[in-house]
């Protein structure tokens, strides 16, 4: 089938080089990323997305599949292939039982909070509303309910999915049920997920939002004190404990402008009274420089972060790192690596697990084992290219530097760039890796997809 002839059937549109809107089309978040597909097929529905695979696979085209771009990776586009855009895909339908959502595989967690909170309810997603609810699920799903309701990943019912051979099917517990566990962690190694069901959960209507920010030079006390909180905290409480440098801004007081902080971002999933009395203790550590706590609606929460991560602005360069336990020498090394970064742009955090996602068996999902209860997220943030190798560089070696405080697993949603021999093994573990690779030499034998945190078949 020629582009002219896949033109003809195509529901949506057909991209290449010199079209108007090419170039708008193949941009991703991570501003490091300048790749050119040789045509992006930006598909309406299952059917154009069936039309684009085999079209890529009868004419031996790279397919790199972009749902919200949001990648670091940049694994959303590709050059010379086809990058098979869902953007266009973002439906989002709330049944009258309010118990599941159904999420058409291009939308982004704004699209999925704009339309089940109106009726009070949720499922979890990430932290910045802008990224695509696939990429982030597919791989696991790290968010401010998961405390109580667990990971993305584990709150997926059922999934339809275009196969590597053009077919559709169907993915959950009763049918294609290995298919259904690779795709809770395992990435889009298996299909292009075009369709979801989730669950739902109830939500107040307004949240408690604990954000004290302490100077970074009392980090060492700040971090311990606060490992210690989230020891006893109830399951309702989730949050993270980051690092960042606060900008030249006036949404900041002018005084606190250059300084290194870490803040307290943390979450209450129930009533806002109640959290904020539970998290109170939180905002005692000391006189905090700033504390932008305050009640607010779960869509509000969801988009706090936006603006600090816009799309195609930043250099960046993440990597992540599950830790053993947050020891008084483990927090010394966290600080010490901080202290050396070399852009004030750089965000790090340390996420808390535990509550339902601890409660989940190791071999329910392919996200596997759930027993590490902190990760260390390394984001490295810059604006010139010309700082490209002090950034990564630093990234790299305290991500080497924290391994004897890791358990030698990583969260793939911050992979770096995707480099790595045995990145996605590693990150896996031999067990899990093994029953995925059987998986994936079923349903894409010859690796079609493979633009993503690749389980490679061996030839």
């Amino acid at each position: 089938m020629s582009i002219d002839q896949l033109r003809d059937d195509f529901h949506g549109e057909l991209l290449e080089p010199d079209d108007a809107g090419y170039e708008q089309a193949r941009i991703v978040w991570n501003g490091m990323i300048d790749r050119r597909p040789a045509v992006i097929a930006r598909c309406r529905n299952a059917a154009d997305v069936v039309l684009a695979v085999n079209h890529a696979r009868e004419h031996d085209l790279l397919i790199a599949v972009r749902s919200g771009g949001h990648n670091v990776a940049g694994y959303a586009v590709c050059d010379g292939g086809m990058m098979i855009d869902l953007s266009r895909m973002n439906s989002v339908r709330v049944p009258p039982e309010l118990d599941r959502v159904f999420v058409e595989g291009g939308a982004t967690w704004a699209d999925v909070d704009g339309a089940t909170t109106p009726f009070g309810r949720a499922t979890p997603g990430g932290l910045i509303s802008a990224t695509g609810v696939a990429g982030l699920a597919l791989v696991g799903g790290i968010g401010w309910l998961r405390g109580k309701h667990g990971l993305s990943c584990d709150n997926i019912v059922s999934a339809e999915l275009v196969t590597a051979d053009g077919h559709l099917v169907r993915a959950s517990a009763s049918e294609n049920p290995d298919l259904f566990w690779a795709l809770r962690g395992g990435g889009g190694n298996f299909g292009i997920v075009v369709n979801f069901e989730f669950m739902l959960h109830e939500i107040p209507p307004l949240l408690m939002f604990c954000a004290p920010v302490y100077p970074e030079e009392r980090a060492v006390e700040v971090l311990t004190r606060w490992r210690d909180y989230m020891a006893d905290a109830p399951d309702e409480v989730t949050g993270l404990a980051e690092f960042s440098t606060i900008p030249h801004d006036p949404a900041y007081p002018q005084d606190c402008w250059g300084r290194r902080v870490l803040s307290l971002a943390t979450v209450f999933d129930g009533p806002a009274e109640t959290g904020e009395l539970v998290t109170r203790p939180l905002r005692q550590f000391g006189a905090p420089l700033m504390d932008f706590s305050d009640r607010m609606p779960y869509r509000t929460l969801q988009t706090l972060y936006d603006g600090l991560f816009p799309k195609g602005r930043d250099r960046c360069y993440w990597k992540s790192t599950y830790l053993a336990h947050l020891k008084h020498e483990t927090i010394e090394a966290i600080v010490a690596g901080l202290d050396r970064r070399p852009s004030e742009m750089t965000f790090a955090s340390v996420w808390k697990f535990g509550g339902q996602v601890a409660s989940i068996a190791a071999d329910a999902t392919a996200f596997g084992d759930r027993s590490m209860p902190f990760m260390l997220s390394l984001d490295a943030i810059w604006s010139s290219p010309a700082d490209d190798e002090a950034n990564t560089a630093w990234v790299k070696s305290v991500w080497n530097d924290m391994q004897v405080h890791s358990t030698g697993r990583s969260y793939l949603n911050f992979p770096g760039l995707g480099e790595g021999e045995n990145l996605v093994s590693d990150a896996f573990g031999p067990e899990v890796f093994e029953r995925l690779l059987r998986i994936k030499r079923k349903y894409d034998p010859g690796n079609l997809f493979r633009m993503n945190q690749n389980i490679c078949v061996p030839p």
